[in-house]
């Protein structure tokens, strides 16, 4: 592993929240981490892997596997930091789970994250998310066919956070993209809350599966097979693998470009305090 004496930012402070993630009543933990490491190390590689040079929605960042972007704090946290240079260029991180996980006939299973904000004054451009991308995209399948699901997103600092579902095709459809089918709820601090998508296959019957967005354990916005009212549509959402993306993006379509005033570094990260996938037993 690599190492630095980058990111101790609160590290003493952040190892009393360090916990394993909360049990859920009814539900297992099939997979999580907990970021434990040293401060300025790596992700775990095993777990884990760096998307590099993308060329989205009009983002600005570079992305790279570079720990000042993406670090353990050493105080088992993980640290995503968008920095600027001199020639006033960005760069960033986005981290990608190397498993997907599938939801069972029968079952539950949540996808949740732990996360922290940054507590810049001046955050234009900065765009923070916590998602899911259907499996099917590392096969060739485009997007949004693929199927996404998006736990959290959050654009220049206003104090929402937004759930939404991409599916279908590309312009309008069922999900009326590229917007999507989402809603937001309040923030209400920059502090740890925790962030969630839940697929509910208990029911028999397809148009009764619903998929839930969570903050804090509480529901703002569900979507049930019978509002995509497509069986095939919903079985890339609903009945198939996804993996879990975590990155800080610069600029874009939604959040629009950062102005002079937009903090750089530890200010505008992103910090996970665990992430994790629960199963219903």
């Amino acid at each position: 592993m690599r190492t630095s004496t980058l990111g101790v930012f609160l590290a003493s402070a952040l190892k009393a929240w360090a916990i394993k993630p909360p049990s859920i009543d009814g539900m297992g933990l099939t997979w999580y981490d907990d970021f434990a490491g040293c401060a300025g190390c790596e992700l775990d590689l095993d777990e884990w892997e760096y998307r590099l040079h993308l060329d989205h929605n009009k983002e600005l960042q570079e992305y790279t596997d570079s720990n000042k972007n993406a670090q353990l704090s050493g105080g088992d946290t993980l640290q995503l930091v968008p920095w600027k240079d001199n020639k006033g260029e960005w760069t960033s991180a986005r981290v990608e789970t190397l498993d997907s996980w599938t939801p069972q006939p029968g079952k539950k299973m949540r996808w949740q994250a732990s996360l922290r904000m940054g507590d810049a004054s001046a955050r234009q451009g900065i765009w923070n998310a916590f998602w899911l991308l259907g499996d099917s995209v590392r096969h060739g399948t485009e997007w949004p066919l693929c199927g996404e699901l998006d736990a959290f997103e959050q654009v220049n600092g206003i104090m929402e956070g937004h759930g939404t579902m991409h599916c279908g095709d590309e312009a309008g459809g069922i999900c009326d993209e590229p917007n999507g089918l989402g809603a937001s709820v309040p923030m209400p601090d920059n502090d740890f809350h925790d962030w969630a998508v839940e697929i509910d296959r208990i029911s028999d019957d397809w148009k009764t599966e619903t998929i839930s967005w969570m903050m804090d354990g509480s529901s703002f916005h569900k979507i049930s097979g019978s509002d995509v009212n497509d069986k095939h549509v919903w079985a890339t959402l609903a009945h198939s693998p996804f993996f879990m993306i975590f990155n800080v993006a610069v600029g874009g379509t939604w959040p629009g470009d950062p102005d002079n005033a937009t903090q750089d570094g530890y200010a505008n990260m992103m910090e996970v305090l665990y992430a994790a996938v629960y199963e219903t037993k």
